[in-house]
């Protein structure tokens, strides 16, 4: 952890009217102090935490260093989802992991920016449930982002998502090793066919008597089962599953118009989780209201997690952002 920071969200009342006293938000900061540049806020996905960049940063190949998001140049904010465990306190962990979706995570982190005195960000930035989580907090405070780029993901939880989250679900509730279980099939879902192709082309591993493809997935099983907590998980999918700007707000070209970022949404071609296809009906609905619209497509083989391994080409996409 760089240097983990803490503030409480107070009175917290949830979109499905449930109160809640006290709310820990855990957060790092890297690059410039707060308030003294442009400020990029960054949003971790599903398994994911606040610490982008430094020694075991997620996203080192996009922020850093004179990197496309340079810490030299921007503030980079990055709140923890409550729950996600990163804190390392039991007792900050949420057992109903069905107490918020996407739009409560944005409110929390609006208010978490209202309490360290931010008033504007150059940039709003995410991949995954983390793009989604951007796309609620701009439908929230529609003139708070310049910049927003939701990265492999949507303004909402499409049918074909909704299912391979209840399959996650279902592993995860029922599963004698839920998250070692859940992360099998998760790795299906992020990659693609031809990734898969590519990586192990059939090859086996005589030493452990199976298939290459079936050792990887047994070691990413394990080694999120040794990370990630199953509250946690069971939390972060139901959030996943639950991005929706439109509810309760009326047909998505009405909310989009009310924002008033650069919309830079950004694809990958081979996406089997949110896909092209659904981004470029995005795109095109958007284009009918706000000229300041545009969208990349990561080219890639490598399916939903392209966002985590292109970094030259999320790079170079970004290049007039940044």
């Amino acid at each position: 952890m760089y240097m983990l920071q803490k503030i409480e969200i107070s009175e917290f009342v949830t979109a499905k009217g449930q109160k809640i006293k006290r709310i820990p938000l855990f957060y790092e900061v890297f690059g410039k102090p707060l308030n003294t540049a442009p400020i990029v806020l960054v949003n971790h996905a599903l398994t994911g935490n606040s610490g982008v960049c430094g020694p075991t940063g997620w996203w080192n190949g996009l922020i850093g260093e004179n990197k496309c998001i340079d810490i030299g140049k921007y503030t980079i904010l990055s709140f923890n989802i409550p729950g996600n465990g990163y804190d390392g306190k039991e007792g900050n962990l949420i057992d109903d992991y069905k107490l918020f979706n996407a739009k409560d995570i944005a409110k929390i982190f609006a208010t978490g920016l209202k309490q360290l005195n931010i008033e504007s960000l150059y940039a709003a930035i995410g991949g995954s449930v983390g793009g989604g989580i951007a796309w609620e907090l701009a439908a929230i405070e529609p003139s708070l982002i310049d910049h927003l780029i939701p990265i492999a993901t949507d303004w909402k939880s499409t049918d074909w998502l909704k299912a391979n989250c209840l399959i996650q679900e279902q592993i995860l509730l029922n599963s004698s090793n839920p998250v070692h279980d859940a992360r099998l099939h998760a790795m299906l879902i992020y990659r693609s066919p031809e990734s898969f192709k590519q990586k192990f082309n059939r090859t086996f591993n005589d030493q452990k008597s199976m298939y290459n493809v079936e050792s990887w997935l047994f070691h990413h099983g394990k080694k999120l089962d040794g990370r990630f907590k199953l509250s946690a998980y069971k939390e972060l999918n139901y959030i996943l599953a639950n991005i929706d700007i439109t509810e309760g707000r009326g047909a998505f070209k009405d909310v989009a118009a009310t924002i008033k970022s650069d919309i830079h949404i950004v694809s990958v071609n081979s996406d089997g989780f949110f896909t092209a296809a659904e981004d470029e009906i995005t795109f095109r609905e958007l284009k009918e209201i706000k000229h300041n619209v545009w969208h990349h497509m990561i080219d890639s083989v490598h399916g939903h997690d392209a966002f985590l391994i292109e970094f030259d080409q999320l790079s170079k996409l970004l290049e007039n952002v940044f």
